[in-house]
């Protein structure tokens, strides 16, 4: 399968569309602006899709085999998170002193994105994290440790639990029927969140509550690995959409967003319409391509990259909203871009490299040369604690 330049477009632009989300609340933009930029959650749940396509790609590349699959993905999430982590938990114990941004008010979502002193149960929000089981507890037995330290890592949580099932369930020839076995884990989900008593309720970085969108990226591929669709793969992943729609619906309307977005790019990626055509030449431009290749560490390091310079500006300014803002715009976005540019060069792309050069001469399974780029692809790591 080649490399589908449109979907690497789209995690660039997806990439910064979060860092922008959690941006954006820091600053005295007006409401009207502030809204169409505060749906980064949407922007995770796509990354959640995209990692459904890319994660089949890549187990059924590793032969369907455990352990080279889980090995490439380790080697594709870890050495960025263990460095991006490392900062964050330096950076946890500084307060936000929010009398020196006095703009933003208490119901204000930038209350809500930075983590704020360090939490009694550190050690083990620490080790929950280097694990990636954060994402596993119900609220009333550790509340908010999906948070934790690095909040953006709470999606990564999702991903891990995503792997671990996908070894096991999934078999040649039966993309079909995980699809549909994810999307009835999605349906149990809401049923629990409906009835179960508040305590025992899962935070959206319980995979159970994201299924839906796993579903649907794994359907993507059926529908894309061979080429040209048929009439019958349409009908079967215009199915899966269907459900996909319904189950999102029962969290509103603003649900649907990620399901449909995703089907607009996925048809530009296969030139499904003309209509289509300006969308994928957008996303095919040498700037979303290069911010797709660095969207992981974008992803991760935005958010602790963001405090310090807001903590720093904060003091600067002495109280004035427009000068922060003024200030703000322009470093809250360069800033981490940079960052994330240092991490991919000296850090990502090396051990990809690495992870290439091991696997060179010794290819798993017929379709290893053909998927290798999916092995690498970049995770959703998905966001942080406003989304």
């Amino acid at each position: 399968m080649k490399r589908m330049q449109t979907l690497d477009g789209l995690r660039g632009a997806l990439a910064v569309y979060v860092m922008v989300s959690h941006m954006m609340p820091f600053s005295t933009a007006p409401a009207w602006l502030l809204a169409p930029l505060s749906h980064g959650m949407a922007a995770v749940d796509v990354f959640f899709v995209l990692s459904g396509m890319v994660i089949l790609l890549s187990l059924e590349g590793a032969g369907f085999r455990a352990g080279p699959f889980l090995a490439a993905r380790a080697r594709r999430i870890f050495p960025v998170f263990l460095v991006v982590f490392l900062a964050a938990v330096a950076i946890q114990p500084l307060r936000i002193d929010y009398a020196a941004m006095p703009w933003i008010g208490h119901a204000s979502a930038a209350r809500h994105i930075w983590a704020d002193g360090w939490p009694p149960d550190w050690a083990g929000g620490i080790l929950a994290h280097l694990t990636m089981t954060h994402g596993l507890f119900p609220d009333g037995a550790w509340p908010d440790v999906y948070l934790g330290f690095l909040g953006a890592a709470w999606s990564l949580s999702t991903e891990w639990q995503f792997y671990a099932l996908i070894v096991l369930a999934a078999r040649p020839g039966r993309e079909w029927r995980l699809a549909w076995g994810l999307l009835a884990l999605a349906a149990a989900a809401l049923a629990w969140a409906a009835f179960a008593p508040a305590p025992w309720r899962f935070s959206r970085a319980f995979l159970p509550n994201k299924a839906q969108f796993f579903a649907l990226g794994i359907a993507s591929a059926a529908l894309l690995r061979d080429g040209q669709p048929n009439r019958t793969l349409l009908t079967r992943f215009c199915a899966v959409l269907a459900a996909t729609l319904a189950i999102c619906l029962a969290g509103g309307p603003g649900k649907l967003a990620a399901p449909l977005v995703w089907t607009l790019c996925l048809a530009a990626q296969a030139r499904a319409s003309a209509w289509l055509a300006p969308l994928s030449a957008l996303l095919r431009t040498r700037p979303l391509l290069w911010l797709g290749a660095i969207s992981y560490c974008l992803y991760l390091v935005n958010e602790p990259v963001q405090k310090l310079l807001g903590l720093a500006l904060a003091r600067l300014v002495g109280g004035d909203g427009g000068l922060f803002t003024l200030l703000w715009l322009p470093l809250a976005t360069s800033l981490p871009v940079a960052c994330a540019w240092w991490l991919h060069r000296g850090i990502e792309r090396p051990v990809l490299r690495w992870g290439r050069r091991r696997r060179a001469g010794s290819a798993i399974g017929p379709q290893a040369m053909e998927v290798r780029t999916a092995l690498n692809s970049p995770s959703p790591g998905p966001i942080s604690t406003a989304m």
